[in-house]
């Protein structure tokens, strides 16, 4: 029999968990052998299941996926993680490479694409769009001050503040949401106006969206 790679699952849609698990298990050489919907539940278990394979969310309820990334390469440095996020590439596959992940996918990509992504990191390899290798190829031969290159200088955690600024959220709802303190909230939200040159909370808005509209549209 062939052998079939052990894929665990972590998103907190039931109805994606589902659709992935159709998926995967429909081929001769993966199966979904667990799911999670939060974080909290995720080390313990990967400890009792040792999948070969993490297909991680970014957006989960409590800490968020690069936290989480991060926690879990902590412990598990050989396990192959594939980031499968609706989050727009540009910005949080590089961050994802450099957290630990074996690669980055986003979920309106063709399902055979995601297929031959988890294959990818099971063989070792990496994993991204060939739009993003290009970018990446192009960082690495020269340097700018677009707004989009200063967008990059965020920390992961201004990057989601900057985030949920541009999804229309307030100060508050954002501290809820990061389970952070108000005043937490807008120290970042102060070191993001003066990494991007903005000189109110209005401007920065207003930059917030902007980034999160061309986001969508790419």
């Amino acid at each position: 029999m062939t052998q079939r790679y052990r894929v665990f699952l972590v998103d907190d849609h039931p109805v994606v968990r589902q659709g992935l698990s159709l998926l995967i298990n429909q081929e001769a050489d993966l199966i979904v052998c667990g799911e999670a919907e939060a974080a909290w539940s995720v080390p313990a278990a990967l400890a009792a299941l040792n999948p070969d394979v993490l297909v991680l969310d970014l957006s989960l309820n409590g800490p968020d996926g690069l936290d989480l990334l991060k926690s879990i390469r902590a412990t598990q440095r050989s396990l192959p993680i594939l980031i499968l996020s609706v989050h727009d590439e540009s910005m949080y596959a590089e961050r994802a490479l450099r957290a630990g992940a074996n690669g980055y996918i986003m979920k309106q990509e063709a399902t055979e694409r995601v297929l031959i992504a988890i294959r990818r990191v099971l063989g070792g390899e990496l994993y991204v769009s060939d739009r993003i290798a290009n970018t990446m190829l192009q960082q690495l031969t020269k340097q700018g001050s677009s707004p989009q290159s200063l967008i990059s200088t965020l920390s992961d955690r201004e990057l989601e503040v900057f985030r949920l600024i541009g999804d229309g959220h307030g100060t508050r709802e954002i501290a809820e949401e990061l389970r952070l303190s108000i005043k937490t909230v807008e120290s970042y939200q102060a070191h993001i106006k003066d990494k991007l040159s903005l000189p109110s909370a209005r401007a920065l808005m207003q930059r917030a969206i902007e980034w999160r509209l061309s986001s969508e549209s790419t």
